[in-house]
């Protein structure tokens, strides 16, 4: 019987575990990929503690603090999550966990269009990041599709790197901060093809163009080298539908200190609602989910905690 299990290895995950063993509880994370959506940044900039740092360093650097504290790591998929007298049962592909508690800090996943070809030439001209895979497009020509913050640095990024950039959206005006739609425009080598839907994504061993329709009903196929998608993240939390309450989109709602419906079952990071999606806003409902979880196995054996404390502070 384990004290927590820590759905998901990004971020949140790993911040979870860390503050999980300093309790002294029995801790195992389980996740798919170390780092979450950290691992689709080529750099990251606004970690405290450092002024650029790769997204591989900064992952070994988080890996080796955890691991060196006894966080136990587990790449698995968690399928079925059920309640039980004494906590839950998790099964995964091979074997079940029992544990009193549960983290379930799984991130996002990008949202695909689901046109033609999108599947099959994925990791063939498609991305789902900029910032992991442009300088693979030096001197070509490349399509961006969206039209929030994240289609619009795509397409900064890549009009840096790319011949030519063309930024595709559905609709005539863009949903991104207006100082960063008005860098996208002064850039010469961006075209703006607005009004438009991709309907399909043409190429046989690589990608070789993309198939957009507009409001007049015409179609049009732009020749590109690449396209990267930039439609959102969603959350995959199915899994847990029945424990939780959940947003329209997916993401778990939880308390201020990251409790869900579910007595003992917690959630933190991008997969709940809050509304900054950032590597710091996860580490720190991280550490409330875990400190959450102390608290909560301590006042059901009858413990009287007090507040909290990070007993490496000396007063």
């Amino acid at each position: 019987m384990l004290d927590t299990i820590i759905i998901g290895s990004g971020p949140a995950g790993i911040t979870a575990g860390i503050y999980a063993v300093r309790r002294e509880m029995k801790a195992l994370v389980i996740g798919k990929e170390p780092g979450g959506q950290v691992v689709w940044a080529s750099e990251v900039e606004n970690y405290p503690g450092f002024n650029k740092i790769s997204s591989f360093d900064l992952i070994t650097k988080w890996n080796e603090h955890a691991k060196g504290l006894g966080v136990e790591f587990r790449t698995e998929e968690v399928q079925k999550i059920e309640k039980s007298e004494n906590g839950f049962i998790l099964y995964g592909q091979k074997e079940k966990h029992e544990t009193k508690t549960v983290i379930i800090a799984m991130g996002l996943v990008p949202r695909r269009l689901a046109i033609p070809g999108e599947e099959e030439l994925t990791g063939k001209g498609i991305s789902y990041c900029a910032n992991c895979d442009s300088p693979f497009y030096r001197d070509k020509v490349v399509a961006v599709v969206g039209g929030g913050n994240a289609a619009l640095d795509a397409a900064e990024i890549l009009s840096k790197i790319a011949k030519q950039v063309y930024l595709i959206h559905r609709r005539d005006e863009f949903r991104g901060f207006e100082a960063l739609v008005e860098e996208v425009k002064s850039k010469k080598n961006i075209e703006l093809v607005l009004n438009s839907e991709p309907k399909e994504i043409i190429g046989k061993e690589r990608v070789t163009a993309i198939k957009v329709l507009n409001k007049a009903k015409e179609e049009k196929e732009i020749i590109v080298d690449g396209i990267f998608i930039e439609v959102g993240r969603i959350a995959h939390t199915d899994l847990v539908a029945d424990l939780v309450e959940r947003t329209k989109q997916g993401q778990i709602m939880v308390d201020d200190k990251c409790r869900t419906k579910t007595p003992g079952l917690f959630a933190a990071g991008d997969v709940t609602t809050t509304p900054f999606k950032q590597i710091t806003v996860a580490m720190g409902q991280g550490t409330i989910a875990a400190l959450s979880a102390y608290e909560f196995i301590q006042l059901k054996l009858g413990n009287d905690i007090g507040p909290i404390l990070d007993r490496s502070v000396k007063k």
